[in-house]
């Protein structure tokens, strides 16, 4: 079994908690009754307050008020799911934004509150290292580790919603920020992201005992995400030559074969260059403590409703019915594309009980299996260890393969990154590439990984490209969408929960 980084909540105090197969390297202690600036001057302690801050991400499939799993929040507003559930008013919020009609009531609302807790506890862990206690190596690491996880929950906000409050120093009364325009968070974003890069203290892949920790590779990662969901031309060499670092690392190279990539087996393989850790030894996530340690929802959520048992799931399990792919994902596959029944789990054969937009099709690549959460003593339901993968090589090619050709390099090289991930579908070669040509490899290769929505938004601004929002998410033969993505729909609203709590926050024109 793969290490695990997860999240664990007791007596008041959050961790994450990291084990290496049996063997726990970190005891949370609770820090009640001695001052802060003592207790953070040991190197166990800086430690604990390190892996809290990984504790966030998480939170959003289940935190206990509404369900953001991150695969669901992006899926649902492209071009491959329906959203699914029992009705049209289950997590209605999704429906609403599916449909291009959300509104203060109808967001993801819990997803900004899960990932402000994360900017807070990167900052808390920046100013206890400042502090200077415990191994200066490790304090460094420390600090680079959660300088680069606040720009990752950055990051996840600017997508989402785009005009956010910023700070790099946890709040006093009354604890509101500046909000920023989404341009502005970028600008912020950029030179820390870059100067995390250029210290160079985390390393390009941890031990496997360290897995699920921020390295530089996935820094990297982010740095070429960000660039070119800003269509920033200016960055677009410097990101180059960060996937080019990885490509030339000999720890990062596909994974032989793609079935393996998504189960258990396949957590932290070579391919996987940063992924969010679920447990389910021992997970003690349940319904009345849905911060503690364990797994996740998510296969909860996408999977379908009164299964009677087979294909590896047992009788008694029970799914949600939300996220069943649309038959035209599913038929964009080539019969001999390898990918295709790793992403599309065809159930047609099966009987159980339809929910609303049920196509009989579900997420493959998150699929529930009895052996995933056999060894949870809490509720199964929300302890899968399915690991939620966040950056993988075969993006770093195909990143690539893009800005070669928007910064006027070499297209043999760009179309030989697209054919590595072709040949491991089992794909013949193109003799050359378009701009088209790999977003439509991005689409087979990461469909169901929330990568598709945010391609169509960038590509707006990508010329040449003819598969952009605009154009693909209009309304639909069946009824279900009828309203187009402007661009207005980029930024999601804000939650009118927030805006109450701070009457300065502009809500986001959608």
């Amino acid at each position: 079994m793969n290490t695990k980084i997860y999240k664990v909540m007791c007596a008041g105090v959050v961790a994450v908690a990291l084990t290496a197969c049996s063997d726990d390297f970190l005891e949370v202690t609770n820090p009640t009754g001695e001052p802060l600036e003592e207790y953070y001057m040991t190197d166990e302690h800086l430690s604990e307050a390190c892996t809290s801050a990984y504790a966030p991400l998480h939170w959003p499939d289940w935190d206990g008020s509404a369900y953001n799993d991150l695969t669901c929040d992006a899926e649902i507003m492209g071009d491959d799911f329906w959203v699914g559930g029992a009705s049209i008013s289950d997590n209605q919020h999704w429906h609403k934004l599916f449909n291009f009609e959300g509104d203060g009531n109808n967001t993801l609302g819990t997803l900004w509150g899960d990932f402000y807790s994360g900017v807070k506890r990167c900052n808390d862990v920046i100013k206890y290292c400042s502090w200077g206690g415990g191994d200066r190596k490790n304090r460094q690491s420390y600090e680079m580790q959660a300088r680069l996880l606040r720009v990752y929950y950055y990051n996840i906000l600017w997508h989402y919603y785009g005009n956010v409050p910023f700070y790099l120093e946890n709040l006093s009364e009354p604890y509101t920020a500046p909000q920023m325009k989404a341009d502005e968070i970028y600008a912020q974003l950029m030179p820390e992201l870059e100067a995390i890069i250029a210290s160079d203290i985390l390393p390009m892949r941890w031990d496997v005992a360290e897995s699920g920790r921020v390295s530089q590779a996935m820094a990297y990662m982010l740095y070429a995400e960000m660039v070119m969901y800003q269509n920033d031309s200016a960055r677009y060499p410097t990101a180059l030559n960060y996937m080019k670092q990885i490509i030339s690392d000999s720890q990062y190279q596909l994974n032989p074969d793609f079935k393996d990539l998504f189960d258990e087996s396949g957590e932290w393989c070579a391919e996987s260059i940063f992924e969010i850790n679920y447990e389910d030894d021992n997970g003690q996530r349940d319904w009345g403590t849905p911060l503690h340690a364990g797994g996740t929802v998510f296969p909860t959520l996408c999977s379908p409703n009164g299964w009677a048992g087979g294909d590896g799931w047992d009788t008694g399990n029970d799914g949600w019915g939300f996220l069943p792919m649309r038959l035209e994902a599913y038929n964009m596959y080539a019969e001999n594309d390898k990918r295709r029944d790793v992403t599309c789990w065809d159930v047609r054969s099966y009987t159980y009980a339809e929910r609303y937009q049920d196509t009989h099709i579900w997420h493959g690549k998150y699929r529930p299996q009895s052996a995933n959460n056999q060894d949870c003593p809490a509720s199964k339901n929300l302890n899968y260890n399915n690991n939620k993968r966040i950056y993988r090589y075969a993006e770093t090619l195909l990143n690539a393969a893009e800005l070669l050709l928007q910064t006027g390099g070499s297209a043999a090289e760009a179309a030989g990154y697209v054919n590595e991930v072709r040949a491991r579908a089992g794909l013949s070669n193109l003799s050359s590439v378009t701009i088209d040509d790999i977003l439509t490899e991005r689409h087979l290769e990461f469909c169901g990984e929330g990568k598709r929505y945010f391609d169509l938004v960038r590509a707006e601004g990508i010329s040449g490209a003819t598969q952009k929002a605009s154009t693909i998410l209009v309304p639909d033969s069946y009824g279900y969408r009828t309203n187009s993505w402007t661009p207005s729909k980029k930024y999601i609203p804000l939650s009118q929960s927030e805006l109450d709590a701070d009457n300065t926050l502009v809500q986001n024109n959608y």
